[in-house]
């Protein structure tokens, strides 16, 4: 029963980030080529928090590939493609290295203990996932640089929308434990 429930809720939460993405008043695009300040990573973070890393990189994995067999992946070559989506999405899971720590604290009702670890889970999902566009930024889009050292284009690019779905993620993330903390962690008591 524990195994159908978490394979149902890493496909329902990884369709639902999605979702996040495309619904056009929740995802603001700001480049053609990809790369959007959405609430779509949020998603991603409570399975990573409610399943722990096994979970999240599941669920990220998924995103990824629902990206492109969606057609909402804008691939160039098949390697920059593996980057930027099963790579960068995947590890948006590595929040889930906080898991534990998060239910100890939920559960011993320290909210500030439990704000430190969400900001930092939700901080090493982002900078992992910036780090993967970043490389395939500087490797395969050079071409789309003009002028520009291609490793300021790929950090300024890719920097200009995963810093504030960061800080958009930390907030509502926490937000969301602090007011349901048992049902977003699956708590019995």
């Amino acid at each position: 029963m524990k195994r159908t429930l978490f394979l149902v809720e890493v496909a329902i939460f990884a369709a639902f980030a999605l979702l996040l993405d495309l619904i056009p008043f929740l995802s603001f695009k700001i480049w053609a080529q990809g790369g959007s300040i959405s609430f779509a990573m949020i998603p991603i973070f409570i399975v990573a928090f409610r399943w722990g890393l096994k979970g999240g990189l599941l669920a990220g994995f998924l995103w990824g590939v629902l990206q492109v067999a969606v057609g909402t992946g804008y691939i160039l070559h098949p390697l920059q493609g593996f980057i930027d989506y099963a790579i960068a999405f995947t590890v948006l899971g590595f929040a889930g290295v906080f898991s534990g720590k998060i239910k100890q604290t939920v559960q011993e009702g320290n909210s500030k203990q439990y704000l430190l670890y969400i900001s930092l889970g939700v901080f090493i999902g982002s900078a992992l996932r910036f780090i993967a566009h970043f490389i395939a930024g500087v490797v395969f889009f050079e071409s789309a640089v003009q002028g520009m050292n291609v490793w300021i284009y790929s950090f300024l690019y890719n920097g200009s929308y995963i810093l504030p779905s960061f800080v958009l993620s930390a907030i509502l993330v926490f937000f969301l434990f602090h007011k349901q903390p048992r049902t977003l962690l699956r708590l019995t008591t």
